[in-house]
């Protein structure tokens, strides 16, 4: 039987052609061995696993090896060559940081320094981990490394570039290593797979590289590991099972509930995947990376960011014409939510299941349309940072497009409709993103009842066209009665449906329910009034949505016989209290008569 030994070493990269994801790298190295440009001082930066000591043990093999290749690969066959590989070769050194960190340490690395290479040209000291070492080790490695003899070069290695002495780094060249990417290392273990008899399909490998982050030696550690598991036939299931990796087909799944609103087998989806061991944080980031990747889908510029097999980039594709953008934007927004509040929750688990819920029911607060129209690629570049700020889905796809300042209403044109509709058949409004922002902020009542705050805004007088929907909302409907005048206890009841309709808007639909409400007789019917609680809320309801919340009223109550008025309250037991840092000092000099002597025996100027 003979002796194992792990992919990560069987498959070590022995000469340039053989690395992995760092083509630019090793041109400059083999240029600068061409030119005889040697520097006395490397450094070698990146992630873990992506080649940083192989291609140090690379470099220095090449520039001692006495017959190298024309296009500078070493020959493996001269004395410098071979035993380096023996692992006998004197001119090249190894050492670890981490372990040999001490001021000793460095000092007998000195004096090894000064003996110069029995075979080869150059002594080789390739130092690993080199942001283990202490600052002492630091400051007395400072002055061999910017005058070492002329026989020695050295190659540092560190994951850590930040912790390096910034003396240390201007005394080496630099080379970032990058990441390697999922095509490259899907690439390298076919080629493993392949030289080993194993049979493995795409999908396999594209989960073991998404496992390794970027690393080629986690991943031939876990291609290892899935091979020990499942024999030299690796079926993408075992993978799975192995890896405890969750499986695409779990997302599909579940954005289809979504679609159609189907939240208890979201929520048994979800117990399922559990009763599996996977943690609900995961599942959430890659729920969230689903929509991620929905949403690139749906731009044919953007295929380069899927880092997926091409039967799997079909399938989103599929699924991403079946998601109005606005959905996606929505879903992934409220799964990032999710995330961020998911270490706060005391209870993470109903935390999970409240936003499958409320996935599952935004298809339907967006309009329930299914459409997929095509979407530019500039559309994708950026996602909105909330839910107000996305783009509302239109009516009907007959309808004019309308701009995201503008709210949506449905105009019912069915002559055969009811003429007095239940409240459960009646759409709720869709107003603007920036209405609701702009109306937040106008919410907050002053501390000061003189101080009147100013309501204009910049966004504000953006949208306030002339055309604008709610200031043009149609007082009659073919669903309204012009004769029939609802009770006191009927408008009241329809009040409260209509605080529902704008549930939506949280801060807009806890104004409307919180309202003191009258109801007084009118020369055309009846007259609602609601209180707010300042002039400036006042001001911007009038503008902005009194005509909206005086039709959908009317609409809730079937009667076109309403008529909606605004009024300010203004709350009493709000004391009114020192505002500027002048009235402030005024406020201390009329209570405290210590402080007003003190500020006239010191001749202060209060202002």
């Amino acid at each position: 039987m003979t002796e194992y030994i792990v992919s990560a070493r069987k498959y070590r990269p022995d000469n340039f052609e053989s690395l992995v994801g760092q083509d630019n790298i090793a041109r400059t190295l083999k240029n600068s061995i061409v030119r005889g440009q040697l520097a006395h001082a490397y450094l070698f930066c990146g992630p873990r696993g992506v080649g940083k000591t192989s291609t140090a043990r690379i470099f220095a093999k090449t520039i001692n090896c006495s017959n190298p290749t024309p296009d500078m690969e070493p020959c493996g066959k001269c004395e410098s060559c071979i035993s380096f590989a023996e692992g006998r070769s004197y001119c090249i050194h190894e050492l670890d940081a981490a372990s040999n960190n001490g001021v000793d340490d460095i000092k007998a690395l000195m004096e090894q320094v000064r003996i110069p290479p029995q075979v080869g040209k150059y002594s080789v000291y390739i130092i690993d981990e080199v942001h283990m070492l202490s600052q002492s080790a630091f400051n007395a490695f400072l002055k061999t490394l910017e005058e070492p003899p002329a026989h020695a070069i050295f190659i540092l290695a560190t994951t850590e570039k930040h912790k390096i002495l910034p003396t240390i780094l201007s005394r080496c060249q630099t080379y970032d290593f990058n990441r390697i990417t999922v095509d490259n290392i899907v690439k390298n273990l076919r080629h493993i797979a392949d030289m080993e008899g194993i049979t493995i399909d795409d999908e396999s490998l594209h989960v073991i590289a998404g496992k390794a982050d970027g690393a080629m030696r986690d991943a031939l550690t876990i291609f290892d590991q899935t091979v020990a598991f499942c024999g030299t036939d690796v079926k993408y299931e075992d993978v799975l099972t192995n890896l405890n990796v969750l499986d695409y087909e779990h997302c599909f799944r579940l954005v289809d509930d979504f679609l159609v609103g189907d939240y208890p087998s979201a929520l048994l989806t979800f117990d399922g995947i559990l009763a599996k061991g996977f943690n609900a944080l995961h599942f959430v980031s890659a729920l969230s990376s689903h929509f991620r990747n929905l949403i690139v889908s749906r731009s044919a510029g953007l295929d380069a960011l899927l880092e997926l097999p091409d039967s799997l980039k079909k399938r989103y594709k599929e699924q991403a014409e079946r998601c109005p953008l606005q959905f996606l934007y929505e879903c992934l927004n409220t799964t990032v939510q999710c995330e961020s509040g998911y270490r706060l929750s005391v209870n993470p688990r109903l935390h999970i299941e409240f936003t499958l819920m409320k996935l599952s029911f935004l298809m339907k607060s967006l309009g329930g349309q299914q459409a997929s129209p095509a979407v530019q690629s500039s559309a994708v570049t950026s996602a909105p940072a909330a839910s107000a700020t996305a783009a509302p889905v239109q009516a009907s796809p007959a309808a004019p497009a309308v701009s995201s300042a503008q709210p949506v209403q449905s105009v019912r044109t069915d002559a055969s409709a009811p003429e007095k509709p239940s409240a459960s058949a009646s759409a709720a409004p869709l107003s603007s993103g920036d209405a609701a922002d702009d109306f937040s902020a106008a919410r907050a009542p002053r501390r000061r009842a003189a101080r009147q705050p100013s309501s204009l805004s910049i966004k504000s007088l953006m949208s306030n066209s002339p055309e604008d929907p709610v200031s043009a909302a149609p007082s009659n409907d073919a669903s309204q009665d012009t004769s029939y005048i609802p009770s006191d206890d009927t408008i009241r009841l329809k009040w409260k449906e209509l605080v529902v309709a704008y549930s939506s808007k949280p801060r807009l639909a806890n104004t409307l329910a919180s309202s003191k409400l009258e109801i007084a007789d009118h020369e055309d019917g009846k007259c609602v009034i609601f209180s707010v609680l300042n002039m400036a809320q006042k001001k911007w309801i009038e503008e902005k949505l009194l005509h909206e919340l005086e039709g959908t009223l009317r609409k809730l109550a079937g009667s076109a016989r309403l008529h909606l008025r605004v009024d300010v309250v203004l709350d009493e037991h709000v004391e009114a209290g020192p505002y500027t840092p002048s009235e402030k000092a005024k406020d201390l000099m009329e209570k405290n008569a210590e402080v007003k002597n003190l500020i006239s025996d010191f001749g202060l100027d209060v202002k």
